[in-house]
């Protein structure tokens, strides 16, 4: 009990001091797909959706719709950016090379792809601590895979979409029009 209650202050402890040393959600650290250090900077001044993705979920079809928000408004800012995820059901238990391979091979996805993260419970990556921690505009753990996070062009987060909100639905696609403005 003792530990357990140890390990989870440290770990809290760190995820806070991560995300208060990240003066916005640019700096919080990362790695992209193939294991390289990285953030969120290039996307600067774009809109991002961010995801949390997994390859055998029943919304794993939303990869289709993701590429085509990327394709179709790529050329207007906006950065469809993917988050693996293996928090819900295992749903995503390959590694790096596997996730790339499928996504690539499946669905033909072109987007930028990251490191698999934890996006809920005590080992949250920092990323997903200022997405749906407590100072967060949308706070709350993210319940499946595939939730949507919409941040402007000056790295606020603007919406929130649930995982069976598909990436073409109309709130979104309307969110994604009104913040590329």
């Amino acid at each position: 009990m003792k530990r357990t209650l140890l390990t989870t202050l440290s770990a809290l402890a760190l995820a806070a001091t991560t995300t208060l040393a990240a003066e916005s959600l640019y700096d919080i650290p990362l790695k992209d797909i193939k294991g390289q250090d990285t953030t969120l900077k290039p996307y600067e001044g774009k809109v991002m959706l961010i995801v949390n993705v997994a390859s055998k979920c029943g919304n794993t079809k939303q990869y289709t719709e993701l590429q085509q928000l990327h394709e179709t408004f790529k050329k207007n800012g906006l950065a469809v950016l993917a988050f693996p995820c293996n928090d819900f059901g295992g749903q995503e238990p390959g590694t790096n090379e596997d996730i790339q391979e499928f996504c690539s091979s499946k669905y033909s996805v072109t987007f930028p792809l990251f490191d698999k993260v934890v996006v809920k419970g005590e080992n949250k990556h920092p990323l997903y601590m200022a997405l749906s921690g407590p100072d967060s505009p949308f706070p709350g753990d993210v319940k499946w895979n595939f939730g949507k996070f919409l941040v402007g062009k000056d790295g606020k987060i603007l919406a929130r979409f649930e995982p069976k909100t598909k990436p073409d639905a109309p709130e979104v696609l309307e969110a994604i029009k009104t913040a590329l403005k």
